[in-house]
């Protein structure tokens, strides 16, 4: 096992692992005992008392982080021309359609998220094999797949994540950086549970929540107390 270097002894003392916390109270304890060089990103893992293999237990939505989430969104929309000045316009990184299509085939996915239109899912529906692993399938559920290009693009742009369930019933999301302020990183966790709070699906029986956790891409995770959830 490796062995703990003093900064890390020094920040792992300053919080108790047994210990349940508040939102707040756990994104003040991810500051304080994350030791990165780097500005880390700060992130939930909400285990769901739901089966995902079952359609109607599927967990998935999107959520506007009130405070973003520190990271820059790389859009691309794959659009027709009429909706290529609307997309640049919004902040787009890359608008185009068929020259990207055989980018992507090629192996290129140099992005964050791509938005494209109902008219155009034929094409785009054939780099599923691509994309869908990546989770940047567009899908109308995420508001990906829309008529209204240019409030999609600024929507990524401006905090919009999307998440879902995993295979083992996790919600796995970034909610900001550890340079964020306290309260603006126990908002955006707060903003992103009740989300899923408000998705519970009629089916899921017994404790929907069942555990959460918050850290930092090195930090333990701080446990958080889902009874203040509801």
């Amino acid at each position: 096992m490796a062995t703990l270097t003093k900064k890390r002894k020094v920040a792992l003392a300053k919080y108790d692992a047994k210990k349940v916390y508040s939102v707040a109270e756990a994104a003040k304890v991810v500051k304080e005992i994350t030791t990165t060089k780097f500005d880390a990103s700060v992130d939930l893992a909400i285990r769901l008392g739901v089966d995902p293999r079952k359609a109607n237990q599927m967990v998935r939505g999107t959520v506007t982080l009130p405070h973003g989430t520190g990271k820059t969104m790389r859009v691309l929309a794959l659009v027709t021309p009429d909706k290529e000045a609307e997309a640049r316009a919004a902040g787009a990184d890359y608008v185009g359609l068929d020259e990207f299509i055989e980018k992507i085939k090629g192996g290129w996915t140099d992005v964050d998220v791509i938005i494209t239109m109902p008219s155009v899912m034929g094409k785009v529906g054939a780099l599923g094999r691509i994309l869908g692993p990546r989770g940047l399938m567009p899908n109308p559920k995420t508001g990906t797949v829309t008529m209204e290009i240019g409030k999609a693009v600024t929507d990524s742009k401006g905090g919009k994540i999307d998440f879902k369930v995993d295979k083992a019933g996790i919600v796995h999301a970034g909610i900001g950086k550890v340079s964020f302020d306290t309260n603006k990183l126990a908002e955006n966790a707060n903003e992103l549970i009740q989300m899923i709070i408000k998705l519970k699906p009629s089916s899921a029986k017994g404790t929907y929540v069942k555990s959460a956790t918050m850290s930092s891409t090195m930090s333990p995770g701080v446990t958080l107390d889902t009874k203040l959830f509801i």
